[in-house]
């Protein structure tokens, strides 16, 4: 689980072969992967398909708590990240 305070989140980038699911436990996000952009509250969930650039972005005045779930596992790693 991982927490993200208010204006903070990720810049645009991708994970080469690594999709990437997004479960909002608190908070407020803005969201873009490829042409989509959407807001999300608690209880929604976005998907990131793998090599597709993406932004996520906490909004509102609180922080935001979020599972990320990666397949295959992936370990945050900035050296396996596209920008």
């Amino acid at each position: 689980m991982g927490v993200i305070n208010p204006g903070q989140g990720a810049l645009p980038h991708a994970h080469p072969g690594i999709e990437q699911v997004c479960y909002l436990l608190e908070g407020t996000a803005h969201v873009e992967v490829g042409d989509d952009s959407f807001d999300m509250g608690p209880g929604d969930c976005c998907y990131f398909p793998a090599d597709t650039k993406h932004i996520f972005l906490v909004t509102g005045e609180m922080p935001a708590k979020l599972l990320v779930i990666y397949t295959p596992p992936y370990e945050e790693n900035p050296d396996r990240v596209i920008r």
